[in-house]
This record gives C-alpha cells, structure tokens and sequence, in this order.
C-alpha cells in the first residue's frame, strides 16, 4: 500500500512540474532583448528603428525591451544574471568563455561574417606585410578575433606572438597610438579602420585567408528550453528585417548611417564589409572550433569545449 501511495505521489509531482514547465513558458510577458548597433549591424537597426519586434511579439502579449549593451561580456553577465533574455549580435569568443565560466549561453542563430571588418592597420610606411611585424609594437584588445587574426598572420609567416610586442588595448586608443607613432601596428574593427584610413593608416590584413570571425544571435540554455518558440519568432523578425533591408537598400543604407552618425559613402562601405547570414554552416562549426582550440593554447579556458554543448540546433543550416 504504502510503494502504492509513494507511485501516486510521484505521478502527481511530475504531472505539477510539467505543468508548472509549461506554464513558465506560457506565462512570458515580456522579453528583453540586447540592442548592438556596432560594427554595422543594419538587419537589427531596421529591426528596432521600425518596431518589428514590438509588432511580432506584441501579437503575442509579450513586451520588448531592448538594452543598449555592446560588449560580448557583458552580454553574457547580462544572460547569466537573468536581465537579458537574447543577444542580438555577440562573438563567438564571448559565448565559449561564458560556458567556460560555467555560464551556459547557446547560440540559436547566425548574424554576421565580417571578415574585411576585422583588420590589423599600420602608419608604418617600413611595414609591408605581416613578415615586416617581428620586433615590431602591435596594440590591440585581448582575447578577441583581432587577437586571434594577429596569432594567426604571424603563424603563417613563422613566427609567434612571442615575436611582436603586444600590447593590450582598446581599438581607439590603440588606434590613436599607431597613428601618432607609439605602437607600429594596430588592431582595429568597423569603424574605428574607417576613421584611421581617413588619418593616415592603412589596412596590412584582414582575416579573409587567416581566421573565420562569428557574430551570432545567443540566449541562456534555461531560456532555449522553455521557450524555442520565442527564439523562432525572434529569427523570423530578424529574417523579415533582413529582407526588408535587401529589398530597400538605399533607404536601409540612408537609417543606418543616421543611427551611426556616419555618412552615406561609409555606410555603404562598412555594409560591404558585413557580409550577414541567419544561420550557421559546417565552416562555421570549424571556426569555433578553431576559436575553442586557440583560447587554450593561450591560457583563456582551462579545459576544452565541445562546440555542439552551446550550439542550438536550430541555428544550423
């Protein structure tokens, strides 16, 4: 009687935790959403400067919130600390050091492959190619693609990071000190390259033939499981953005170089560069696994990752 009793109790338990799962996702009434409007992320400007998610979600019930946060890290805090629900657009370096954290942040879409954003710039009129970097001062910010694009230039022709002296930097301040001739090289992204051209400094490389860089659409594992639907509504308004954007590309082009504060002519230039997608390919799950293997041969993460624990299937292809 008594095992009786005790497997009518579970039953009833189970029954109360599906139900209380399925009425945690029912009962989303608002959702907050990161908005990230650099290096040049037009698909999410047109999202929010014309209230799409607002509209998709408000049929729902559900109110949005955007937050205004760029860093890939805090993005993550965000995620971890339960005040950001989704991050429009973040790098794939600041998702595998989240779940190296023990901070479980999946990717449920592509954004972006920038490849031409990413550079390393140089005034240095001595500095021809990457051979011409050794011994020299390279400024630039740690631990990110740009890190990553100067390893592997310098791997390709011989050499370590060992061989320059690297300093960690912001992007404009390391701008700043390559173009008044403190450091020889630095590392620099979107707008910030832009602005240096207009000064003086030059591109030497970008990542095309060195690194693959990802910016993608991330939200916590929790939030992935009591909500999928609200991640496919989210990729079908960051879809409908999009092809409004292909489909009104100079008026796309004219708000995005309002928002930016930028002009028409760099507008176009920094969306060459942009090169967006919604999805992630079989390359793309090499490129982080590529970024995986380079955070511990430089000491970022203590244990390796497999790349398929923070990758939702629905951002496959």
């Amino acid at each position: 009687m008594k095992k009786f009793m005790c497997l009518i109790l579970c039953a009833v338990i189970a029954v109360s935790a599906f139900a209380s799962g399925k009425k945690e996702a029912q009962q989303l009434k608002e959702i907050n959403i990161s908005y990230v409007r650099s290096p040049f992320n037009l698909p999410l400007i047109i999202m929010k400067e014309k209230g799409m998610a607002e509209k998709a979600f408000g049929e729902k019930g559900i109110a949005v919130n955007y937050y205004e946060i760029d860093s890939g890290a805090k993005q993550s805090e965000a995620i971890a600390a339960g005040s950001l629900d989704i991050a429009s657009v973040i790098n794939s370096a600041s998702v595998i050091l989240a779940n190296a954290a023990g901070n479980p942040v999946e990717i449920f879409a592509g954004f972006s492959k920038p490849e031409k954003m990413f550079t390393i710039m140089t005034a240095n009129p001595s500095i021809k190619t990457p051979k011409d970097l050794k011994g020299k001062k390279v400024a630039g910010p740690k631990g990110t693609v740009l890190h990553e694009l100067l390893v592997a230039a310098l791997k390709q022709e011989g050499m370590t990071i060992d061989d320059v002296e690297f300093i960690n930097m912001g992007i404009p301040n390391g701008v700043q000190a390559m173009l008044s001739g403190k450091v020889d090289c630095a590392l620099a992204a979107a707008a910030s390259v832009v602005a240096a051209e207009k000064n003086g400094g030059r591109v030497l490389v970008t990542c095309e033939g060195y690194v693959s860089p990802l910016l993608i659409a991330a939200c916590g594992k929790e939030f992935a499981k009591n909500h999928p639907d609200m991640l496919k509504l989210y990729v079908d308004t960051y879809k409908e953005a999009k092809a409004w954007m292909e489909a009104n590309m100079d008026e796309a082009l004219a708000l995005g170089a309002k928002v930016q504060d930028i002009s028409m002519e760099d507008a176009k230039k920094l969306f060459a560069w942009s090169n967006f997608t919604d999805s992630l390919s079989a390359a793309d799950l090499d490129a982080l696994e590529y970024d995986v293997n380079f955070m511990l041969e430089n000491g970022m993460i203590e244990k390796p990752i497999d790349k398929m624990d923070f990758v939702n299937k629905m951002a496959l292809k």
